[in-house]
């Protein structure tokens, strides 16, 4: 079950910058992607960039997790490893500090690092559900996740393994 993650938990990015998570959150809430450390993630890549393209400019800090080494998150995100903010996540703390037992997921966290909510496994109403939270708290327009070309078919996802 989902839960609040620890504010001390370390969290690295792709440049090699390392803070905590309340560090990375002081500004703003977090609208955060976990993918699997796996090439078939690659198929969330439309997804992102329509969450991303809509959050881009709200008060809300975007980002990819990858649990696993910076050079899996760049062979599954491709360019979009420079355009984004991504952390990596090579002992899956992150994820596991979070309860999280299946990805990829779609996470909302506020700015003092509580759980707002959480959808595992890939089902566009669970993910919508999210972005409308993001977009409703921080008076926003909402990314339209469904009937959205490209998008993967519903899915568990993968169990997040140790």
């Amino acid at each position: 079950m989902a839960q609040n993650p620890d504010p001390n938990l370390q969290i690295t990015d792709l440049k090699g910058t390392t803070r905590t998570l309340d560090d990375w959150l002081t500004v703003f809430n977090l609208a955060a992607v976990l993918l699997p450390p796996r090439l078939e993630a690659q198929a969330f890549k439309p997804v992102i960039e329509r969450i991303f393209a809509t959050f881009g400019d709200a008060n809300v800090r975007a980002t990819i997790w990858v649990p696993g080494p910076a050079s899996m998150a760049r062979r599954i995100l491709g360019d979009l490893a420079d355009r984004y903010l991504v952390w990596c996540d090579p002992d899956h703390a992150l994820a596991k500090g979070l309860g999280l037992e299946r990805l990829p997921a779609f996470v909302h966290l506020r700015q003092d690092t509580t759980l707002v909510g959480a959808a595992q496994g890939w089902s566009v109403s669970e993910w919508q559900k999210i972005a409308d939270g993001i977009a409703k708290a921080q008076h926003w327009t909402s990314p339209v996740l469904g009937g959205a070309k490209g998008n993967p078919p519903a899915s568990p996802g993968w169990a997040l393994s140790a």
